[in-house]
């Protein structure tokens, strides 16, 4: 056994370059199938980041500003939406299971705790919101009907901001000036997407009475109960041909209202990443055959220049299976050792450019909502690296075969 290896690196190294060129071409196809099978991963990780802290069938709409004349309206004019229209939605349209108004105080409000403070943006919420943007409620409790009912002045607040104010301090039951007015701390929060998030929700018709909100929303969230895009589309076109009925601008007015419909986009986007992955595929394996076609013309070529080599092992008694297994042993060398080097690079490569990655978001997490963990699954890579094994024997038989049906008399004669 060993001699017959050696004998193969013998081989080998007397056709060196062609060898090395050939390795480097499978080598190659492998490489590159991973690589762009991880950054396809990638990408689709970054962008899936996006819904991770919304629920997976929400809706939000915003008021813009119409664009056409309608029943004695000017276009141009600005929609503003009230607690009317948050009720008259709720109590109207059917399928909604959470519904959220926000009110964005304007501009940063200071919030002070001793001698620490800074300004935040505070936003007043129904109890729902934390139902349609998903947070990890780490310490307390969230906003309660009780609390919007009361119009207490309680906060909950982001993780950043109480290691801010509190650092290690127990912040619940703290009290906080917001804009020089005392609320009470009554739980903790953490987006899943951002841990750098700063958050700072009070009831919304608390935000409405001190801090001069009357009865404006900002705008409107809200899930469905509906399982399909078709569904959820319909949920959505009733709630804005409600509000256009209510507020006086016309349902087909595409600058009225502003939509994101996180179903529908996320079904899009894994539309988008479907045909990413095939495109990937198809340069994968393109990339792969060229690389096999590399090997079936080198073992070719090594025949021919080994066609007295071959007349003499057959006149000294080798059989055509020892001829065949003599070529294949050296085409499956060569694929083998050449397609685990290039799987080798391409999860190397990958691995550094995830920890890379990681490394970057510790300072900035807006890397993360656009390139994320860009892995290739070990199965995937493995099965591709044994089939390009097979494919590689499959292009060294037919070069095999060929030397195996030399007839000793004329290998010698044309040599």
């Amino acid at each position: 056994m060993l001699d017959y290896f050696e004998e193969l690196l013998t081989t080998l190294k007397q056709n060196r370059l062609r060898a090395i060129m050939t390795g480097f071409s499978v080598s190659w196809g492998i490489f590159m199938l991973i690589l762009l099978l991880g950054s396809g991963k990638g990408l689709q990780n970054g962008i899936e980041n996006n819904f991770r802290n919304v629920s997976a069938n929400s809706i939000q709409i915003w008021p813009g500003r119409t664009s056409e004349n309608f029943e004695g309206y000017k276009k141009g004019r600005y929609i503003r939406f009230t607690n009317e229209d948050y009720e008259l939605i709720k109590r109207e349209v059917e399928g909604i299971d959470a519904l959220t108004g926000r009110l964005y105080l304007n501009g940063n409000v200071d919030l002070t705790y001793g001698n620490k403070y800074a300004g935040y943006t505070i936003t007043g919420i129904h109890p729902d919101f934390t139902k349609v943007r998903l947070f990890k409620l780490k310490k307390g409790r969230v906003i309660s009907e009780v609390d919007l009912k009361e119009k207490r002045k309680v906060l909950v607040l982001s993780q950043s901001i109480v290691d801010m104010l509190f650092e290690d301090k127990d912040p619940i039951g703290e009290y906080v000036k917001v804009g020089g007015i005392y609320f009470r701390v009554i739980g903790v929060i953490e987006d899943p997407t951002n841990k750098d998030s700063k958050d700072a929700l009070i009831p919304i018709s608390t935000a409405q009475m001190v801090f001069n909100g009357a009865n404006r929303i900002s705008n409107f969230g809200f899930t469905t109960t509906a399982s399909t895009v078709e569904e959820n589309k319909r949920i959505e076109e009733e709630v804005k041909a409600l509000l256009a009925r209510r507020l006086h601008f016309s349902p087909d007015d595409q600058e009225a209202l502003y939509v994101w419909n996180t179903l529908d986009e996320f079904k899009r986007v894994q539309g988008l990443f479907k045909g990413i992955r095939l495109f990937v595929w198809v340069v994968g394996i393109m990339t792969i055959i060229a690389g096999i076609v590399g090997v079936s013309n080198i073992m070719i070529i090594l025949v021919k220049e080994r066609t007295k080599e071959i007349g003499i092992r057959k006149a000294i008694g080798a059989t055509p299976f020892s001829v065949i297994q003599l070529v294949l042993s050296e085409s499956l060398f060569i694929t083998v050792l050449a397609g685990f080097i290039g799987m080798l690079l391409g999860m190397g490569i990958l691995y550094l450019a995830s920890q890379l990655i990681d490394s970057i978001a510790q300072s900035s997490q807006d890397i993360l909502y656009i390139f994320y963990n860009p892995s290739a699954d070990f199965g995937v890579a493995a099965s591709a690296t044994v089939v390009l094994i097979v494919a590689g024997l499959i292009a060294g038989y037919v070069p095999a075969r060929k030397a195996a049906a030399i007839k000793p008399i004329i290998a010698l004669h044309d040599v």
